[in-house]
C-alpha cells in the first residue's frame, strides 16, 4: 500500500521508517528541504516536491505529522483525495471544525485514527488488564504525572523553534501531554468536570503554559489529580491508582507495574522486554493503522475518541481562566 507522511519532523520521520520496515511504500513531504534529504536516505521512503504531488499519487493512507494548528486543513485535503487518515495527537489545537472533518470522513467511507501511542504500550495495557480483573477492588483515587525538560525533548534542535512554545500553533503542555487525558479516559471513563490551574512559571521561552495542576471528576465519581510540566528533570511519567483493596503503580521510565495489597509483599512486574524499546509502541500503532486501512477495521482511537480528550483540554483552559469547575 502507499502512504503519504505529511511533515518530516521527529515523529514524522519515525512513522516513515516504521511504515517502510513494515513493507509499505512511503511518500513524504515537508516544507523543510533538509528534513526531506535526511529521511530520503531511508529505503522505501521517497521525498516529493509538493503536497499536491502526494495527493495525486493514489494514496491508501495519509499521516498528518505537523503542528496541531494545521491538522484539520491538511487532514481534510487528504480525505478529499481518497486517503484514510492518521493524525498525530492532538487531532487539532481547538475542537472548532473537528466534527465537520469527521463527518467528511464518514461520508467518504474513510477511517480517521489519532496517534495516541501510549495505548500500544505493554505496561499501560497491563494496568488496564489489572483494573479489569479488579485486582485492587474499586478505584477510589488516581494520581498521574508527566514532566520533562522541554529543551531535552529533541536533541540537536533549539527548543525555541518548536511549536510547543507558540500558542497559535497549538503548543503548551496541556496539548503536548494530552496523552495523559487520553489514557485516563481509556482507563476510567468519561470526565464530567474539571478544575485546572495552568501557568508559565519557568524561564523557558514562549507564551504557552509550562505547568498544569488539574483535578478531574469522572462519571463514576472517581477523582483524579494530574500534574504536567515542561521543566522537570529527570523525565517522569507515572500513575497511581488507589483502590479499596490496594494500589496499582505504573512507572514508565522503569517499565514496571506494581500491585500493592495489604499484607502482601510487592513485586514490581518488569515489562522492559518490549517497553524498553521506545519504538515498539509506535511500530504496533502503525501495524494497527495498516490493518484499519487494509481491512476496514475501526481504530483503537478514532477521531471521535480523540475529540473527547480535546474537549477536556478546552474545559481545563476555561477553568484556569475563570478559576472554577467546568464541564467538558
Amino acid at each position: 500500500m502507499r502512504f503519504l507522511v505529511i511533515g518530516a519532523g521527529s515523529v514524522g520521520q519515525r512513522h516513515c521508517r516504521n511504515l517502510a520496515s513494515l513493507g509499505q511504500e512511503v511518500l513524504v513531504w515537508d516544507v523543510d528541504p533538509a528534513r526531506l534529504r535526511e529521511i530520503g536516505m531511508v529505503d522505501r521512503v521517497r521525498p516529493i516536491a509538493t503536497f499536491e504531488e502526494g495527493l495525486a499519487a493514489g494514496l491508501d493512507g495519509a499521516l498528518v505529522c505537523t503542528p496541531p494548528a494545521s491538522h484539520l486543513a491538511l487532514g481534510r485535503r487528504a480525505l478529499s483525495a481518497g486517503a484514510h487518515l492518521f493524525v498525530e495527537k492532538p487531532i487539532s489545537h481547538t475542537r472548532e471544525d473537528v466534527e465537520a472533518m469527521l463527518q467528511l470522513a464518514k461520508q467518504s467511507g474513510r477511517r480517521v485514527m489519532v496517534g495516541y501511542n501510549l495505548r500500544f504500550l505493554d505496561s499501560l495495557c497491563r494496568v488496564k488488564e489489572l483494573l479489569g480483573e479488579k485486582r485492587i477492588g474499586k478505584p477510589l483515587s488516581v494520581r498521574a504525572e508527566f514532566g520533562a525538560y522541554l529543551p531535552d525533548w529533541r536533541p540537536g534542535r533549539d527548543y525555541r523553534e518548536n511549536y510547543a512554545v507558540r500558542s497559535e500553533l497549538g503548543g503548551g503542555i496541556l496539548l503536548d501531554a494530552i496523552h495523559e487525558l487520553d489514557y485516563l479516559g481509556w482507563l476510567f471513563g468519561e470526565v464530567i468536570e474539571v478544575f485546572c490551574v495552568d501557568e508559565h512559571v519557568s524561564d523557558l521561552a514562549g507564551d504557552t503554559e509550562d505547568l498544569v495542576e488539574m483535578t478531574l471528576r469522572f462519571e463514576s465519581g472517581l477523582l483524579a489529580q494530574l500534574h504536567l510540566d515542561y521543566f522537570q528533570r529527570p523525565y517522569r511519567r507515572n500513575l497511581q491508582v488507589i483502590g479499596d483493596g490496594g494500589d496499582i503503580l505504573w512507572d514508565y521510565p522503569s517499565h514496571t507495574v506494581t500491585v500493592l495489597a495489604a499484607g502482601a509483599q510487592a513485586h514490581p512486574e518488569d515489562l522492559s522486554a518490549r517497553d524498553g524499546d521506545a519504538n515498539q509502541m509506535y511500530l504496533s500503532e502503525m501495524e494497527h493503522f495498516i490493518e484499519c486501512v487494509q481491512y476496514g477495521r475501526s481504530p483503537l482511537v478514532d477521531g471521535w475518541e480523540a475529540l473527547r480528550s480535546l474537549r477536556v483540554v478546552e474545559a481545563a483552559k476555561t477553568s484556569a481562566s475563570g478559576r472554577t469547575w467546568v464541564k467538558p
